[in-house]
């Protein structure tokens, strides 16, 4: 399970503890470097931290081959369900299925001087800034919680992830590359958004032959952040189908 831009992997806590869940999945959510617990390389602080979807894909495919040890479905938010599209397209060897969520065709605009400017308190900016985009109709708990998340982000790492999303990413691009024959992608995205909106999500579905998508009602940008329990029911009818998917060519294979 792939991290939004800026934050880490405390945004799938709700579900890493689904009792039902794990029953049936063994799940697995990683910072990404320079996120969360993981640190950055060495040598970081010579150059300002940009995110390619090379070295993104890199990371990812690195994690399912190395410590999960076989092909994966792999589950990504905003900047990470951008790249559970690009595995499917570019690396279906490590990929199962994808499933996107809040994922755009495209999300310029999102970079502003603001996000690392000397005299702006980014711990106070960038929650702020993301908080406009979960559901007002979420729970309060739920969405304070993941502007708290949003504050603890290291300097400039929040401007550096959008390189990737809202510059690099492009589904005009990487859709039409994914074969659902090979790799089933879902795409859900909660109707209240601006940066992912429903409409944007759509426009990279009708570019992937074969992708099914789906509206998400009373949700915004962090689905599984800002009210898990609505989300699961969500998640729990696209788990259905996939794992009666995959169980099927299987047993083709």
């Amino acid at each position: 399970m792939l991290h939004t831009a800026g934050a880490d992997s405390r945004q799938y806590h709700a579900l890493l503890a689904d009792v039902e869940l794990a029953r049936d999945w063994h799940m697995y959510a990683f910072d990404l470097p320079y996120h969360g617990r993981s640190e950055p390389p060495d040598g970081w602080w010579r150059e300002p931290y940009r995110l390619t979807a090379d070295a993104y894909a890199h990371w990812c495919v690195t994690f399912i081959r190395e410590v999960i040890g076989e092909p994966a479905v792999v589950m990504g938010c905003s900047m990470g369900g951008a790249m559970a599209v690009y595995l499917a397209a570019r690396h279906r060897d490590h990929v199962l299925a994808a499933i996107g969520l809040q994922a755009p065709d495209r999300s310029p605009g999102r970079i502003t001087r603001f996000l690392t400017h000397a005299q702006v308190n980014q711990a106070v900016h960038n929650p702020t800034w993301t908080y406009g985009l979960m559901s007002p109709t979420s729970p309060e708990f739920h969405r304070r919680r993941s502007w708290w998340l949003y504050s603890q982000g290291g300097w400039g790492v929040y401007e550096g992830d959008l390189h990737f999303y809202s510059r690099e990413w492009d589904g005009a691009v990487i859709g039409p590359e994914v074969d659902t024959d090979r790799c089933p992608v879902y795409l859900l995205t909660g109707e209240y958004d601006y940066s992912a909106s429903p409409a944007s999500t759509r426009r990279l579905a009708g570019r992937i032959r074969g992708c099914r998508f789906r509206v998400l009602p009373g949700l915004g940008h962090f689905p599984m952040t800002e009210d898990p329990d609505r989300f699961r029911e969500h998640l729990l009818l696209v788990l259905g189908e996939l794992k009666a998917e995959i169980k099927g060519r299987q047993r083709e294979v």
